[in-house]
């Protein structure tokens, strides 16, 4: 089958109107950007099966039924035409709420055939890369990867959004949840004012009376909350992910808890600072390791994530030593730091004046923490009555 038997199967997507047409424009420099990978590497075309693919050559539709391991259609695309793979019981949806008007096209089966039958199809007699193992296509996935950031204008926009959204979610838990609650039912709270806000929890974390220390990388329990608890949350909006932490106390903190939250902030704000453009990881790193050395915490990084460039992939990039990932303007790094009971996260924007912290605060208590002259203003413990 030659080329123009191929794309002949095909409308070219140029010739349909588009309703939005900002973000028309965006998904059509992507296009093109597909179809100077497919022309460098002889390609037909290319099978775009991750959501979080999917997420980005559309700027922010869901190709799921809300989880990611349910994902319900793939995008089939060539030099000219972008092709939504699906099976009838998702397509009319897809169409009328993800991508509506801006130039994709359908091919659908019935559901009782899998999803698999058709991508099969389309790839048949065809050079087709994949973005995930799919019979003998080539894995681009790592050319994508690199296309996938920076964010456009409406994308950070809608990573502004997000943090908005996020923030009050946690901050609003911290201040109306009851002593004696569960880590549990706390979640719940959470997870319930993200979902009000269209936000899809991603990772909801509860750290009852210093459970973190233990567990850095705990999610909820049954514990019931009685003295302390940091609250931590990730998010997905539009498919982009923010992330977030928050600590609350009943009655005045301890000194162990708040001289760790403490050097948290003095950690994170170092990495917040120096999460510069044109940056690589390992620089910024540099700088905060030597803050866990300063303050007599040399081992605590060794126990838990320290963070990512995040993105459409909830980790595009892990935060490192030794990283060559260099930093771009129009990135969100999420910074996460811990120390013992203690636990600080926030996610931040690369801009080309600097950087914004899209998690802002909004109802409280603030703490300035200096880093190199510059202070920054920081999110201290929030104190309830006991």
């Amino acid at each position: 089958m030659s080329t123009a038997d191929l794309l002949s199967e095909f409308t070219s997507s140029g010739e349909f109107y588009a309703v939005d047409v900002e973000r028309s424009a965006v998904i059509d420099a992507r296009h093109q950007m597909l179809g100077d990978l497919m022309r460098e590497q002889g390609l037909d075309g290319i099978l775009l099966s991750r959501p979080s693919n999917f997420a980005w050559f559309t700027t922010g539709g869901d190709s799921t039924r809300g989880s990611w391991n349910d994902v319900v259609s793939s995008l089939f695309i060539t030099p000219d035409a972008r092709v939504v793979l699906s099976r009838n019981t998702d397509s009319t949806q897809l169409f009328d709420r993800q991508i509506p008007g801006l130039g994709f096209q359908l091919k659908e089966r019935v559901w009782t055939e899998s999803r698999d039958v058709l991508m099969g199809y389309i790839c048949r007699s065809r050079n087709v890369a994949c973005d995930q193992p799919f019979e003998n296509c080539p894995d681009v996935s790592l050319h994508l990867a690199g296309m996938r950031l920076p964010l456009s204008d409406q994308e950070m926009k809608t990573l502004v959004r997000a943090g908005t959204i996020v923030a009050h979610a946690v901050e609003a838990t911290a201040r109306g949840f009851r002593r004696g609650e569960t880590e549990a039912e706390v979640a719940g709270q959470i997870a319930h004012r993200l979902l009000r806000h269209s936000a899809i929890p991603v990772r909801i974390q509860v750290w009852a009376d210093g459970q973190g220390e233990r567990y850095r990388h705990w999610g909820f329990g049954e514990a019931p909350i009685e003295q302390f608890c940091t609250l931590t949350a990730v998010a997905r909006l539009n498919g982009l992910h923010v992330g977030v932490s928050r600590t609350v106390s009943f009655g005045t903190p301890t000194k162990e808890l708040r001289s760790a939250h403490l050097d948290c902030l003095l950690v994170e704000s170092t990495g917040i600072f120096f999460s510069q453009k044109q940056w690589e990881i390992d620089e910024t790193w540099s700088r905060v390791e030597r803050i866990y050395d300063k303050f007599g915490h040399t081992e605590e990084w060794h126990f838990s994530d320290q963070g990512c460039v995040t993105g459409y992939e909830l980790c595009e990039a892990p935060i490192t030593p030794r990283s060559e990932y260099r930093l771009q303007a129009g990135m969100p790094v999420y910074w996460q730091s811990s120390i013992g009971p203690a636990l600080v996260s926030d996610t931040v924007l690369i801009s080309d004046d600097g950087l914004s912290i899209v998690t802002r605060m909004e109802n409280w208590p603030r703490v300035d923490i200096d880093v190199k002259g510059v202070t920054l203003s920081r999110p201290d413990i929030l104190v309830r009555p006991e």
